[in-house]
């Protein structure tokens, strides 16, 4: 992850599809993917709660926002190792930006990856939920 913030959504998810173009085959990119959710920040126990838990993961996801419209701050966490990944890529993409930019940046960087295809279908579905949370979020910022 990049101790730098990236200037924009956008840019953010062309970085991520560049570090994936380096790596071979799927093994090596779910390898990252592990690398990367290690790379989260701690996760406080006392924000492991039903009010933060994303539904419609296989795994324990928890998402927590902060901040205001203007910057929206989440944190995240997961019981799974390659969920951890996926959360590390979507925070990169949507953590510190404003409202607005999170309800209009659309997950490209899933489809140009090539997750959509490696995904299975439950861990798909939790991704879908997580995206719609984090952006239902926004949207409540926005209201």
């Amino acid at each position: 992850m990049n101790a730098i913030a990236t200037p924009n959504a956008e840019q953010a998810q062309l970085d991520i599809v560049d570090e994936f173009a380096f790596f071979g085959d799927w093994t090596e990119r779910y390898q990252y993917l592990i690398d990367l959710g290690k790379q989260l920040p701690p996760f406080p126990d006392d924000l492991k709660t039903e009010d933060y838990r994303v539904h419609g993961c296989q795994s324990m996801v928890w998402l927590v926002p902060s901040g205001s419209a203007d910057k929206l701050h989440f944190q995240a966490t997961s019981d799974s190792a390659i969920v951890s990944g996926l959360i590390a890529l979507v925070l990169r993409v949507y953590s510190d930006r404003s409202a607005h930019d999170i309800v209009a940046t659309e997950p490209r960087f899933i489809e140009a990856i090539g997750l959509a295809k490696h995904l299975s279908p439950t861990r798909s579905n939790g991704l879908a939920a997580m995206l719609a949370k984090l952006k239902a979020y926004a949207a409540a910022m926005l209201a």
